[in-house]
């Protein structure tokens, strides 16, 4: 997936490791030329040097082609004129790293579609927001380090019909994450599971875990035959 991240500091930074690391491609746009080196030596990543306000750095950085862009730069101003800039490109995915909340309404009307403020938590979310953004993500514990999320279960999925004894005995779902609840729309019901109980196609899943296993937890769910 091809992502521009406005910023290479701490949380653009990390987020362009961690991106790296799962084979997407990413270019970092930072206006320090010294950061910006040392970003594309440590990281191997493509670097573009100079603002994320101006139309010509985000041509150089391919914004037009975009798949996910992320305003990670340290003044909510900047990061705003980077999402109008953005959206104007036709990203799809815009989300932005919100110091002040006062800006959250701002964000919205930019066109931002993830805002979270936290650094630590704001690393976790983008990566599955990213990855699996059809996953919702409803709570985080830790700092971001732990969270529930919910996956619906699609037609056909290797989990339609199984129980969840069974789920969690599959190699393919993490020893490390648990199913903590079962709502079924069908019948409006939630369900507390136990080993016995089923998980039908359109049940709405909900796996609580660290963002490493609950990704991969999902991704199993969602696998169809």
């Amino acid at each position: 997936m091809y992502t521009v991240i406005a910023g290479g500091g701490q949380v653009g930074r990390g987020l362009a490791r961690r991106l790296s690391e799962r084979r997407h491609d990413v270019v970092v746009i930072e206006r320090d030329r010294e950061a910006c080196e040392a970003l594309a030596a440590r990281l191997g990543v493509v670097t573009v040097h100079g603002s994320a306000t101006d139309i010509d750095v985000l041509h150089d950085a391919g914004i037009e082609k975009a798949e996910v862009a992320v305003a990670a730069m340290p003044m909510d101003g900047d990061n705003l004129s980077f999402c109008l800039l953005a959206r104007e490109a036709g990203v799809p995915q815009i989300m932005v790293r919100m110091r002040d909340a006062r800006y959250a309404e701002a964000y919205r009307l930019a066109g931002a579609t993830c805002t979270v403020s936290m650094p630590s938590l704001f690393v976790r979310r983008l990566l599955i927001e990213i990855e699996q953004p059809e996953l919702e993500q409803i709570a985080t514990y830790g700092g971001g380090k732990a969270g529930i999320v919910v996956v619906t279960i699609p037609e056909k999925s290797v989990a339609a019909g199984a129980t969840v004894q069974e789920i969690a005995g599959r190699s393919e779902f993490p020893e490390k994450c648990v199913v903590a609840g079962i709502f079924r729309p069908a019948t409006d019901e939630f369900i507390f599971p136990r080993g016995n109980a089923q998980v039908l196609a359109g049940d709405r899943v909900f796996l609580a875990a660290d963002s490493e296993n609950v990704t991969q937890a999902a991704a199993f769910l969602r696998r169809v035959r």
